[in-house]
């Protein structure tokens, strides 16, 4: 496969972009995370997403523990070109670390966080 596609994003200091993975059926927001070009390379290449670990310094196939894959439908870039957006199948219906089905599960009310989406699995359960 050509990699020039590639070339057109627009990579930061350290060779990342972020990537949004959206629900490709509700348009939920499941979860942030960081790609480089071997990881949006191999996203589409083995149709599933694949995110780079800054902490572990690696690539990270989503689900290799949970089992949680994230199967891929379609890539977005942005019209800046730093910012991806995966439209994925999330498998088993969760994508955060935390049991529930998004990242994004948080909301600013009275002046602070409140939880307001259910722990769908513990995380002792899954990890």
């Amino acid at each position: 496969m050509n990699s020039n596609w590639l070339d057109a994003v627009k990579w930061d200091d350290s060779g990342l972009v972020p990537a949004i993975a959206q629900d490709y059926q509700t348009g939920r927001i499941l979860m942030m995370a960081w790609m480089n070009r071997e990881a949006l390379a191999l996203t589409v290449e083995e149709n599933r997403a694949i995110y780079y670990s800054r902490s572990r310094q690696k690539l990270w196939r989503k689900g290799e523990e949970s089992g949680h894959v994230q199967q891929l439908h379609e890539v977005r870039l942005d019209c800046d070109a730093d910012v991806i957006v995966l439209q994925v199948k999330q498998i088993g219906g969760i994508a955060c670390h935390t049991g529930r089905e998004s990242c994004f599960y948080q909301v600013w009310q009275n002046g602070e966080w409140v939880a307001v989406d259910p722990v769908l699995k513990d995380p002792k359960e899954i990890y």
